[in-house]
């Protein structure tokens, strides 16, 4: 399958560690903005953080996935959840105008446009969550292992995982 693929698979499992590191790190630190971005080789965590305070949360966050906490894996500020918004509130909302061969047409459409970008998003607060879990996300580590954690910037480190 697709999603089994060694560079999907391995950045899968990557953006779940991620997710889970920032939820530990959220919850040592709730008033912190954050933000990760992964990839087959780990991920880049930006925020205010000492290099320490990182490997603690993202040694616990591995430990509390390969135990089965498959929850940490999911995030409500993932842009998985941003795009599925998108994804579902332009598709419908273009459903209703792809139609209208004139301005005025489309003037005429566009409230039901707009109401259909709302079901949209509507919608897209469960199937983003759903796209996480099923797609972009693997919170089953497997052999995943931390190996370093480099300090890039004063808010930007990067996590390398094999």
């Amino acid at each position: 399958m697709l999603l089994d693929l060694p560079l999907v698979l391995e950045t899968r499992r990557n953006h779940a560690l991620e997710h889970a590191t920032i939820h530990l790190l959220a919850r040592r630190r709730p008033k912190q903005r954050m933000m990760g971005h992964s990839n087959p080789t780990g991920f880049f965590l930006i925020g205010k953080f000492e290099t320490p305070e990182i490997w603690m949360a993202a040694t616990e966050a591995l430990e509390r996935l390969r135990a089965g906490e498959r929850a940490l894996a999911i995030h409500p500020g993932c842009g998985t959840n941003l795009a599925a918004m998108a994804l579902l509130a332009g598709t419908l909302s273009w459903m209703v105008l792809r139609g209208a061969r004139s301005t005025l047409m489309r003037i005429v459409l566009l409230p039901f446009a707009v109401s259909f970008a709302i079901l949209g998003l509507l919608l897209a607060r469960p199937f983003g969550p759903w796209l996480q879990e099923h797609i972009t996300t693997e919170p089953d580590p497997g052999p995943l292992q931390i190996l370093d954690i480099i300090p890039l910037h004063k808010n930007i480190h990067r996590v390398i995982t094999r």
